[in-house]
């Protein structure tokens, strides 16, 4: 059985729990906890990113966070919380499907950017 994109985002968004951007804040800074920014380069270079946010698009997601990948980043770890956002909430519910899959247990979707920075997010670039 075929399903469109549409379907998949919604299938992850049911499987990978909200964070809300005040839970967010209360997590800034933690060593135990690793927000990603899955856009674009071209995205983030707009308008920033959350503060303290790694910057790993969506392509390359599961190959930073996959420790047996020589393209690994060490920041990935499974026993953190992950945070992931994009710029509605598709790429970053997708995402966070994925490490899942790959045995993340803590994940979370944030969802899009412009709600983190209406809710008075900090921003870096």
């Amino acid at each position: 059985m075929t399903k469109s994109i549409m379907e998949r985002v919604a299938a992850a968004k049911a499987a990978v729990p909200e964070i809300s951007a005040d839970e967010v804040k209360a997590l800034l800074g933690r060593e135990d906890v690793l927000i990603v920014d899955v856009r674009e380069d071209n995205e983030v270079a707009a308008s920033g990113k959350v503060k303290g946010a790694v910057h790993v698009s969506r392509g390359m997601l599961e190959f930073r966070a996959d420790d047996s990948t020589p393209l690994h980043d060490p920041a990935f770890a499974r026993d953190k919380t992950v945070i992931l956002y994009c710029a509605s909430g598709g790429r970053s519910a997708l995402g966070g499907q994925a490490l899942q899959d790959l045995g993340y247990g803590d994940v979370r979707n944030l969802g899009g950017f412009q709600g983190w920075v209406d809710a008075g997010g900090e921003v870096e670039s």
